[in-house]
């Protein structure tokens, strides 16, 4: 999330701690827009419905990045090291099995390796976009005006999904290893077909018309049908989700409508509707539509009632900090960091609020937390910008130099990643281990022939422990 983010087409971004959630106005279907999404809470729900399946189908989830891709569209793709998640398809699906059915099915294909052996998708650029994500280059661009952070987004990430195309046959070994692979995970396969079903009409519709989604998965009623005779003789066919993973899902949801859709919200999670993601929804709608004290008075009510939520104290820093009440958003940040310390977000977050102050002890401190949150995602463009912004202010230009350096290295530009590394070598002591990384960038980011000589005069080399 830099340079102001931008998505694929024109976007209004709105943003909750280190993340942001974005919607785009897309006059077609085919034109839809998408960006990746940062929310601990969410990635942390999807990963607890990935999990099991993954476990099933002998991956190790711990390797895998679970992406949370801003768009309307119903789709998913799983991609070796990669599960992905459109944010139409969660607010599409009724319950978690019919979303754990979705992802089922996107490992089966995984498992059959189609998604490797399909030369549309290679002819689209989906190898290298496969590698830039198994890199990392998934960090957050910053810069927005309302937001703390906004999103990557860019058409050579995003143009290889739309050639992802399966053939029926490969369609229907893919509902069959889905479906063992939820049976395997103690899951039912009722919630994979009842999904299905309730786009059976989608076969009859014109491709212009369709999902995006069923367009690369064609639909028929007679693969539906085969599909729940083989899920109804299994065990777990009539499994329930857990009381617990409905109200997640509930909960991933109502926050996604409150972020995505803060007008439809407010009218569909109405006063009258005094549930926990309905409150939830309103208080993230009154944020996104600049309504801070309602905001603010129905997160103090939630907070009241769930003193130890980590995502409570999180959302009512950001709204103070997004409404420039920095010095109020520090004591609700700290305790969202307190109460959720592994969660690298909310540190940048606390960093971000922590280096905004008037304070050169708390400008320090926020860069302590950025390079915490750092040690666990090396690769967040948001944190490296922010860490740039403080090194500044501290008159640290060479550091300053490196970490935007790191920033546009994580993002996936090269010149820029090269071009303000050979800058912070001119500031930073020669052999220390910040002068050796920004030698690394350098030698790693398409060095021009200049570059080569002046390092091959210096006798620089790359560290042993660049990446």
């Amino acid at each position: 999330m830099v340079a102001p983010a931008r998505s694929l087409s024109k976007a209004a971004l709105v943003a909750l701690t280190a993340l942001s959630l974005t919607l785009q106005a897309a006059p077609a279907r085919a034109e839809e827009s998408m960006s990746l999404i940062r929310d601990t809470e969410i990635e942390e729900i999807l990963r607890k419905d990935s999990e099991p399946i993954f476990k099933a189908a002998g991956v190790d989830s711990t390797s895998i990045n679970i992406l949370l891709i801003g768009s309307k569209d119903l789709n998913a793709f799983a991609a070796p090291g990669t599960m992905a998640v459109f944010t139409g398809l969660i607010l599409e699906s009724k319950n978690p099995n019919q979303l754990q059915g979705v992802i089922a099915h996107e490992v089966g294909h995984l498992a059959a390796g189609h998604s490797a052996r399909s030369g549309d998708m290679q002819a689209a650029g989906m190898k290298p976009f496969l590698l830039t994500m198994g890199l990392g280059v998934l960090a957050a661009l910053a810069g927005s005006g309302e937001g703390a952070a906004g999103l990557i987004g860019s058409a050579s990430y995003f143009g290889a999904i739309g050639a992802m195309g399966y053939s029926r046959e490969q369609e229907s070994r893919a509902d069959q290893a889905g479906a063992m692979l939820l049976e395997r995970a103690g899951l039912s396969g009722e919630g994979l077909v009842d999904f299905f079903d309730n786009f059976r009409f989608q076969e009859v519709f014109s491709q212009a018309r369709q999902y995006a989604y069923f367009r690369s998965h064609p639909l028929s009623s007679s693969r539906i049908d085969a599909l729940r005779h083989r899920v109804e003789q299994n065990a777990h066919f009539k499994t329930p989700d857990s009381p617990e993973a409905i109200a997640e899902h509930e909960i991933m949801k109502a926050k996604l409508d409150g972020f995505i859709n803060p007008t439809i919200a407010i009218t569909k999670y109405t006063e009258k509707d005094t549930s926990y993601p309905a409150r939830y929804a309103r208080a993230i709608a009154y944020y996104q539509m600049k309504e801070p004290d309602r905001a603010l008075k129905l997160i103090d009510a939630l907070l009241a009632e769930q003193p130890n939520n980590p995502y409570l104290w999180e959302l009512k820093g950001q709204v103070l900090f997004e409404f420039g009440r920095a010095e109020e958003a520090e004591a609700p940040q700290r305790k969202s960091v307190e109460l959720k310390p592994e969660a690298p977000l909310l540190r940048i977050n606390l960093g971000q609020t922590l280096i905004a102050l008037s304070d050169d002890k708390k400008v320090e401190e926020g860069i302590g937390e950025l390079k915490r949150a750092l040690s666990q995602e090396h690769d967040n463009a948001t944190a490296w910008r922010i860490l740039a912004q403080a090194y500044d202010k501290q008159g640290k230009d060479g550091l300053a130099r490196l970490a935007t350096g790191e920033y546009f290295f994580a993002v996936g530009d090269p010149t820029q990643a090269r071009i303000f590394a050979m800058r912070a070598r001119e500031k930073l002591e020669k052999d220390t281990p910040e002068w050796r990384r920004a030698t690394d960038i350098v030698l790693t980011s398409n060095p021009s022939r200049e570059d080569l000589k002046e390092l091959a005069a210096e006798g620089a080399v790359v560290s042993r422990t660049s990446r």
